[in-house]
């Protein structure tokens, strides 16, 4: 039996596990309003950073939703389902980002080829429209991941397969940050951004015209493309 050694948790980690559990235990509600910033720096009795450190983690996980000018909510979430404790991991393990990508190359390659076999017009549509948007982001050299994410996750709903829709929400957050990093990484080549948009658009061919292996390779090129990109200045940072 191998036993290892017992880590220190970080103060922010403990105010993530108590809000939590505030949430699990109903003592907070979807709807219900966290205390500001500096309220909870002087419950908690530790410093900003921390605190911010704690609702960065929280928004990650999809516990909570930080409204401009409004204050931190509890959002609606099932807290028996696998997203929190998921989201949680990726969060504190800091080099998950190429981990994430083998991750949707298992998820996304199927679900290219379900959504080719079994998309409808109108979700074929909603392709297209973040394509669209992701096309103005390229007129506009805006780093586009918003509609980037939307696109793929437009693509998993296409399967109707519940447990892959979930699991894709599951990861959806996490995503957002990962799109964000890759495609700065990517924009850096004046003429990456275009090829994305490439990519996308031939994927969503390939599913319009139920085209189910093509769709199939297609997503995995565009997936190993963009990770192969990422090792690389992982190599770079790590010199």
């Amino acid at each position: 039996m191998i036993l290892k050694p017992i880590k220190t948790q970080k103060i922010y980690e403990q105010i993530v596990d108590q809000i939590s559990q505030l949430v699990i235990d109903g003592h907070l509600k979807p709807g219900d309003r966290l205390p500001s910033e500096r309220e909870l720096v002087e419950r908690f009795k530790v410093s900003r950073s921390s605190i911010r450190e704690a609702v960065s983690a929280l928004e990650l996980m999809g516990l909570i939703e930080v409204r401009s000018g409004e204050g931190m909510y509890i959002r609606q979430v099932n807290v028996d389902s696998v997203v929190a404790p998921l989201a949680w991991m990726l969060f504190i393990e800091k080099d998950s980002d190429l981990e994430l990508y083998e991750a949707r190359k298992v998820l996304e390659v199927q679900a290219a080829g379900l959504a080719a076999e079994r998309a409808e017009e109108d979700e074929i549509a909603e392709m297209h429209k973040y394509l669209e948007l992701m096309r103005t982001d390229l007129q506009l050299e805006r780093t586009g991941e918003e509609a980037d994410h939307h696109f793929h996750y437009s693509i998993a709903k296409a399967t109707h397969n519940k447990i892959l829709i979930r699991l894709m929400n599951t990861i959806s957050d996490t995503m957002r940050i990962t799109l964000k990093t890759s495609r700065d990484i990517l924009a850096s080549d004046k003429n990456k951004p275009q090829r994305l948009y490439d990519e996308h658009f031939a994927i969503y061919e390939a599913i319009r015209l139920h085209d189910i292996e093509q769709a199939q390779k297609l997503m995995l090129d565009h997936l190993v493309g963009v990770e192969n990109e990422l090792a690389k200045d992982l190599l770079r940072k790590y010199k």
